[in-house]
């Protein structure tokens, strides 16, 4: 599965179990990615109080994925933060419908609500 859009942001692209996972490459990729591709299920991860990638998660309608492969997708967006070379790290994730973004923030740069915290080591799906 893959999202529909005409002109998606620059990204590395990963898979776990048949999942897609897309980071953010700079500012206004993430921009794009958090606020026009990803649905209102699909799940967003980025490291707590950190520069690093926006991370989605997408999510295939009516199915929601395993909690191996969200906890996959945080240690993506744990490996592509300022903290790749630490040890566990904090990200955060919430459902996309959670991010919001205000008028003049600068890109990059989002509000979320309703996150869970994940303890995660940095880590990209192997074969990637």
């Amino acid at each position: 599965w893959r999202p529909d859009i005409s002109h998606p942001p620059a990204v590395w692209e990963y898979e776990i179990d048949g999942w897609l996972i897309w980071a953010g490459k700079q500012a206004t990729d993430n921009d794009r990615l958090s606020m026009k591709v990803a649905a209102n299920d699909d799940w967003w991860f980025h490291v707590a109080g950190c520069p690093g990638s926006h991370v989605v998660l997408f999510v295939r309608e009516g199915v929601d994925p395993p909690n191996t492969v969200v906890k996959g997708a945080a240690a993506i967006a744990a490996y592509h933060s300022k903290q790749r070379s630490g040890g566990t790290v904090a990200v955060s994730g919430t459902r996309a419908r959670f991010v919001s973004k205000n008028r003049g923030d600068k890109p990059g740069t989002v509000h979320i609500r309703k996150e869970r915290v994940f303890k995660v080591k940095p880590a990209i799906p192997e074969g990637s």
